[in-house]
């Protein structure tokens, strides 16, 4: 008997584990008391749907609370896809609050697609202010402008799903920037009327495509940075240098090598001479022997060679000594 009682005790333990597990009696009351109605049958198939009761019923009193209907399926659905329901619900709520329309399927949408919803409704009622860095122009004088803006953007519901971020808005006012200074004649005009800038910038309806809407572009600040214009002159005229250099030191190395090749055909002729002034005896030997050259003939020729010998010496003599006298 006592182990009967044993047994006994411990199955109805089990047994208030399990009904306490799949029934939370302290969420059914919670519901009941505030009007909505969840069945200890629906409560049940939430746990066998491994979706926590609590993440359900909650939102759906809130809902209810609100004047808003939604179901426990749609809830369910949603939680099951891996949404956030509770971030749903409040959005749901703020936006009903704020008259914005907006419907389940589409925060469920935005939810799931990695937005967060309820911060896009407050951004819808509050707009947000973004400022881009600082975005670096030349004007066409040559002169470097930087300019910072803030943008003040509203959420745009309808495209939230598959509309750009914050990043593209800033990456197309900076865009804008760019290209405005940029058709300046002047930036002393830049400087005087910066709200042209934001104007200019503002008509191109950089906000296609997006998911918010740009309601104003200010221009923070406009400061002047270096003239490129000049710095672009001063790169140009120095590269043309180093260029002009560079030629120079080709026909440079062009005429060191034509010297040294007129060198080299200099010392080919003076090889060539003295080969031919070698012939001249071995000719006259030929001519003695063959008797074509007397020895007379032969001894006036050295005479002849003697008295020219005699008078190059004098003439240098006379040049050296006239130098000498000069100095």
């Amino acid at each position: 008997m006592e182990l009967l009682t044993v047994f006994i005790l411990i199955a109805l333990l089990i047994f208030l584990v399990l009904f306490f597990y799949f029934i939370p009696i302290g969420l059914w009351i919670s519901a009941t008391a505030a009007g909505v109605k969840v069945s200890f049958f629906n409560l049940i198939g939430m746990r066998l749907r491994r979706v926590i009761p609590s993440s359900i019923v909650g939102p759906m009193i809130k809902t209810h609370k609100a004047g808003m209907k939604i179901s426990s399926d749609q809830l369910e659905a949603h939680y099951l896809a891996g949404g956030n329901v509770d971030r749903v619900v409040d959005a749901l709520i703020a936006a009903h609050r704020a008259e914005i329309a907006l419907s389940f399927e589409r925060a469920a949408a935005i939810d799931l697609a990695g937005r967060d919803v309820l911060e896009a409704v407050k951004m819808s009622v509050n707009p947000k202010v973004i400022q881009t860095p600082i975005v670096t122009a030349v004007a066409m004088d040559g002169i470097q402008v930087m300019a910072t803006a803030r943008v003040t953007v509203r959420a745009n519901i309808e495209r939230l799903v598959g509309g750009a971020g914050e990043e593209t808005v800033l990456a197309r006012v900076g865009e804008g920037i760019v290209t405005t200074v940029g058709s300046a004649e002047s930036h002393k005009k830049v400087l005087e009327n910066p709200d042209s800038i934001s104007k200019t910038v503002l008509d191109k309806g950089l906000d296609s495509g997006t998911a918010f809407e740009i309601l104003s572009i200010d221009i923070a600040d406009v400061d002047v940075g270096k003239n490129i214009g000049a710095q672009l002159q001063t790169d140009q005229a120095e590269a043309d240098k180093e260029i002009a250099q560079a030629k120079a030191e080709e026909r440079r190395a062009m005429a060191v090598a034509e010297e040294q090749e007129m060198k080299a055909r200099v010392q080919e002729m003076r090889a060539k001479v003295v080969e031919a002034e070698a012939q001249v005896p071995l000719a006259m030997a030929e001519a003695l022997k063959n008797g074509n050259l007397g020895v007379m003939d032969y001894m006036n020729l050295k005479n002849i060679e003697s008295d020219t010998k005699m008078r190059s010496s004098i003439s240098e003599s006379s040049e050296k000594n006239n130098e000498n006298i000069g100095n």
